[in-house]
């Protein structure tokens, strides 16, 4: 139900793949997307891509069984798993992204859809209520008139308006979030690690000491911190080995 690919050596690709269901998830597919990324690890592993198989990105939950507390209890894992992995994780988005969709979407640190691509939590047309830790991380990434408009109006958003609103950062297909990611992997993963665990503390109280910190040391103590420097001043392109 959870499709993992190699693209490229050190990108990871998991496509939801329950296109019978428009990939509306169940319990035993958001178990398998959690055991998936807690196995993501540096230099293995530079980023993750979240992608549905056609037709849908995700079309919510499997509601078959979403009134279980073993269903919530695998949301919550899951959304956590994308939003604390260990790399950074980029949603390509094809399709509808609703209910737990775009819960999955917005725990991803980066963002690109088609234009065919529609977003939002119809939780108020079924009666049902999301848990605040959704809530404070949609009006973080979403901002909070998109996430009232979601959550209170349950609006219906499109790529272009969240691409206007900043929370999708690019309009394109998987092949252009492959290119992307790509591109990400030739950046200094040590770096990029200790920038998304300060922007996760930078959401709740600071904490000086906290893991960020010790992120941020690591990288400016590291082999790749030398590299980048030297490779600068003899104007060639950085090799980094997460060392």
């Amino acid at each position: 139900m959870v499709r993992a690919e190699r693209p490229h050596p050190e990108i990871l690709l998991l496509t939801l793949d329950r296109p019978e269901r428009r990939n509306a998830v169940n319990t035993e597919t958001l178990q398998q997307l959690t055991a998936a990324l807690t196995d993501v690890s540096l230099p293995e592993t530079r980023v993750v891509i979240l992608t549905g198989a056609p037709p849908a990105f995700c079309a919510g939950a499997d509601l078959s069984g979403a009134e279980s507390e073993v269903f919530h209890a695998a949301l919550g894992a899951a959304l956590r798993a994308l939003a604390t992995c260990d790399v950074p994780v980029v949603a390509a988005i094809d399709g509808p992204a609703l209910g737990a969709g775009t819960q999955l979407v917005m725990c991803c640190d980066l963002r690109i859809a088609t234009e065919r691509s529609v977003f939002g939590i119809p939780a108020a047309k079924l009666g049902l209520a999301v848990d605040q830790w959704t809530i404070d991380r949609m009006t973080r990434e979403f901002g909070w008139g998109i996430a009232r408009g979601m959550l209170v109006g349950a609006e219906v958003f499109s790529a272009d308006r969240l691409l206007t609103a900043g929370s999708i950062h690019r309009i394109g297909e998987l092949k252009d979030a492959i290119e992307w990611a790509t591109v990400l992997v030739g950046q200094a993963p040590l770096t990029v690690v200790a920038h998304k665990a300060a922007l996760d503390e930078s959401a709740r109280s600071p904490d000086p000491g906290g893991r960020s910190e010790e992120l941020r040391q690591q990288a400016w103590a590291s082999r790749d911190a030398e590299e980048g420097r030297i490779a600068f001043l003899e104007k060639r392109t950085a090799i980094f080995r997460a060392e």
